[in-house]
This record gives C-alpha cells, sequence and structure tokens, in this order.
C-alpha cells in the first residue's frame, strides 16, 4: 500500500466527467450547489449560506491535500467545465479500508454521474490503494443515495441505530459495502 497515495493528488478521468482537486477558483461552482437546501437534505454538513462558507470549506479540502491522507476530489462535468459535486475516499490505513462519500448537484442528478464518479474512485482504491473494502453509508429515507451505492456493486450489511449526530439529532445509517473481489470493472 502506498504510504499516501493523495500525494501528488491523483486526477481521474472518466467519459465525462474530470475527477481532480478542488481549488480556490472553484468557490462560484461550489456555492452554486452547496446553497441549495434540497441537496444538503440527508448530508451532515449544513447549507452554505454564503460564498463565505464555501471559503472554508475550499480551505478545508486544501489543507487535506497537503497531508495526503484523504482523496477529496471536485467532479467537474468536462462538458462545461463545471464542478458539480464532489466524491471522497476517507482512506483507514491500517485496515486496507475506505469510506465512500459524494454530493452532486442537483441539475445532475439521474444522470449516472454518480455511478460514474464512483466506479472511477472505487477503481482508484482497489487498484492503486490496494484496499480490501470500501464502504459508504446514508439515512435510511435517502433512496437515491443507497440505489447508487447498490448500482456500484455494494451489498447492503445493516442499519447502524442512532449512529450519527446529523443537524442536531440521533440519526440511523444503512451501510453498504464492496469488498475488492466483489468489484467488476
Amino acid at each position: 500500500m502506498q504510504e499516501f497515495p493523495f500525494i501528488p493528488f491523483p486526477v481521474l478521468e472518466t467519459e465525462r466527467l474530470l475527477l481532480r482537486e478542488m481549488k480556490k477558483e472553484d468557490l462560484q461552482d461550489v456555492y452554486d450547489y452547496a446553497s441549495d437546501p434540497e441537496l444538503t437534505t440527508f448530508l451532515t454538513w449544513e447549507t452554505h449560506t454564503t460564498r463565505g462558507d464555501t471559503e472554508e470549506f475550499i480551505a478545508f479540502l486544501l489543507d487535506l491535500y497537503k497531508k495526503g491522507t484523504k482523496g477529496a476530489w471536485a467532479i467537474v462535468w468536462k462538458k462545461k467545465n463545471r464542478v458539480i459535486g464532489t466524491i471522497d475516499l476517507q482512506w483507514n490505513q491500517k485496515h486496507y479500508s475506505a469510506e465512500l462519500a459524494y454530493a452532486i448537484s442537483r441539475d445532475y442528478w439521474r444522470k449516472g454521474i454518480g455511478a460514474e464518479a464512483g466506479r472511477a474512485v472505487l477503481r482508484f482504491g482497489f487498484e492503486k490503494m490496494k484496499l480490501e473494502r470500501v464502504y459508504a453509508r446514508c439515512h435510511p429515507d435517502n433512496i437515491a443515495s443507497y440505489k447508487l451505492m447498490e448500482k456500484l456493486g455494494m451489498t447492503y450489511e445493516g442499519t447502524l441505530r442512532k449512529s450519527m449526530c446529523r443537524k442536531g439529532k440521533q440519526e440511523d445509517l444503512k451501510i453498504y459495502s464492496i469488498l475488492k473481489d466483489e468489484f467488476e470493472v
């Protein structure tokens, strides 16, 4: 396993997407989707109400890139050269596992973008990071999210009862995973 698989930060490309580091210049694109309250309904972070919220988020990601232990890709829609979301691998090096997390602009929902980005990130995790397991969690009412997990070949493992405090309230999470030998390119 690489000691720091995110230094230099890997750029991944698919047919329609470019997955790369977030940049300060992406501020407006990120604010456009992160300020949508419908998008953030099931997410752990609050809707961005000011551009300052988005600046703080981008600064947070830029700091993570320096450490090299987390992959937080900006999802760029190549056709418009526009950042339309993020997809992360939160790495647990000791256990050869990572958590997959994502947020995609509502304007790009139901276009297969999550699956396209997810497959690229899973491929990177299993091939380059030598992960054995990738898991993802979502609120039980977030049907689109767990349908995406299923589309990625993930298996439902169960519901973690009151396992996350989201926006001041303890809530359940559904958990899905995929193992290296189950992943199909």
